[in-house]
């Protein structure tokens, strides 16, 4: 690949990564309020019943969007056929598999609900499953054309705004009191529908001439399968936790490992941010064989992400609990302080895995969900055998258990992904020829900074903590960064553009 070539690409990641490191920063923004209003106001039991709900419905609404997140990429580079029609067939086969998810569930909501408190207001949070699985969807045909504000206006602003102003109203309105956080996630994820919906129509506008055939649609369906699956089990990893807790324990230590790995989730937004641009770049060189471009790439990438949520996983988690003392009256949540930590440093582990995948996925789709498959079923056996282990140390309180069982599930999970990112980074490197290696010194030396400065900080009071310490701490880590870990390619990540588009 020719230097002109190679900047145009960086640019471009650089350019997609930018866009959504912004809707990032408005997600926090907007999170943060709905966090505090589940915690204040419905408690970590409710809290519990509807992260457990959330679990089943989202990974269905994934396996029903059938591998489009990152699979419509290459459907639409691969063919001359009208692109609107190409989207139309991935968007059938969605609405029709959710629709029989939903009705599922609603017959038999056991799966929903493992502690069985629900009433029937409750139930309808299926009726989710259609609306996000069409916006996974209608997402990323937009992030094809490299609009990622449009991702970041539905999933970064309409959708946690909405959840968060609703769960406040709907609380105060008896009939629906219990179930308003599901209520609100209900609305959220249709209003965030709509207004994907708004710019898709306006890009590609409605399908010409295109009737669904079945045989066609099912080639389709056949060929996305096995991506469907691996998305649905890298999305697993992340939610089998809250599963597997709310089996061995009760509701309110699933709603306190729910808020904690809330705020960890933040940082695993910044892989997201690049996922949609890199899926176009990678399929690009790969109609070239440009497979040393394409290492170039993830480890560029994978670099930004590290770093990124390296520094984020320490400016949150060293004052953990005093973070966790603000959605909760009397410090409810902060027992989940350990898991806090573990399911940050997971985010960071994981890094290296995502951006692996994003090209394994087009290199050697089926090795790469056996190595998905192989991830989730080595979590679930080192998470059922720790939590087996914790029951038979035969700990006094009851409550305390629970937390520890919190953590251990959180432990769990980080050594899961830690392993999938090494075995994947291995395999992506031997199919290219090319390291894959996403590792600075200058990520040891800042961490290093960062956890002495961190020892002062949690010493102060807690409101000095967190408004002062926190920008202190991410202040530190982000210069010793960008002095000794960013070379030239990483500072484009900061400009609007690159010399040579400039010229």
């Amino acid at each position: 690949m020719n230097e002109a070539a190679q900047s145009r690409d960086i640019a471009a990641l650089a350019r997609g990564g930018r866009t959504n490191f912004m809707g990032f920063v408005l997600r926090l923004l907007a999170r943060l309020p709905f966090l505090f209003i589940a915690g204040r106001l419905y408690g970590p039991e409710a809290v519990g019943r509807f992260a457990s709900a959330l679990v089943v419905v989202e990974l269905l609404a994934l396996l029903c969007s059938i591998g489009e997140k990152r699979g419509l990429a290459q459907r639409l580079s691969d063919s001359d056929d009208n692109p609107a029609s190409l989207i139309a067939d991935g968007m059938v086969v969605a609405l029709v598999l959710s629709v029989i998810a939903a009705a599922l569930l609603y017959m038999f909501p056991a799966p929903l609900f493992p502690s069985g408190i629900y009433n029937d207001l409750d139930r309808w949070i299926v009726l989710a499953i259609p609306g996000y699985a069409l916006t996974e969807i209608v997402l990323a045909a937009q992030a094809y054309r490299f609009d990622i504000a449009t991702a970041v206006r539905a999933r970064a602003v309409v959708e946690p705004w909405t959840i968060s102003i609703l769960a406040g109203a709907f609380f105060f309105v008896e009939p629906i009191q219990e179930s308003g956080m599901a209520m609100a996630y209900l609305v959220s994820i249709y209003a965030g529908l709509a207004t994907a919906l708004w710019t898709y129509l306006r890009c590609y506008g409605r399908p010409q001439n295109w009737r669904p055939h079945p045989m066609r649609i099912a080639r389709m369906t056949f060929r996305a399968l096995p991506l469907a699956v691996a998305d649905a089990i890298e999305w697993g990893t992340r939610r089998l936790d809250i599963f597997i807790l709310g089996i061995f324990a009760g509701p309110v230590a699933v709603g306190i490992y729910f808020m904690a790995q809330q705020i960890a989730s933040l940082p695993q937004k910044l892989k997201t941010s690049f996922e949609p641009i890199l899926g176009p770049v990678i399929t690009a060189r790969l109609k070239e064989r440009d497979y040393a471009a394409i290492a170039r790439q993830v480890c560029q990438v994978g670099f930004w992400i590290v770093a990124a949520q390296l520094g984020i996983a320490l400016a949150l988690g060293i004052p953990g609990e005093a973070l966790l003392g603000l959605f909760g009256a009397g410090g409810a949540f902060v027992p989940g302080t350990g898991a806090l930590v573990f399911l940050l440093a997971a985010e960071v582990v994981a890094a290296t895995a995502v951006v692996s995948e994003a090209a394994l996925i087009y290199v050697a789709r089926l090795r790469n969900l056996w190595v998905s498959v192989g991830t989730i079923v080595f979590q679930a056996i080192v998470t059922v055998g720790v939590m087996l282990a914790i029951e038979r140390m035969q700990i006094e309180s009851e409550i305390q258990e629970d937390y520890i069982q919190a953590a251990a599930a959180a432990g769990s999970l980080m050594l899961a992904l830690a392993a999938a990112s090494l075995v994947k980074a291995v395999m992506l490197s031997r199919i290219l020829g090319h390291p894959i290696n996403n590792w600075r010194w200058a990520l040891v030396w800042a961490t290093a900074a960062v956890v002495v400065i961190g020892q002062v900080v949690i010493l102060l009071p807690e409101w000095i903590e967190l408004a002062f310490g926190v920008p202190l701490l991410l202040g530190v880590y982000g210069w010793i960064i960008w002095t000794k870990g960013f070379g030239p390619e990483d500072r484009v990540l900061f400009r609007r553009q690159i010399k040579e588009d400039e010229a």
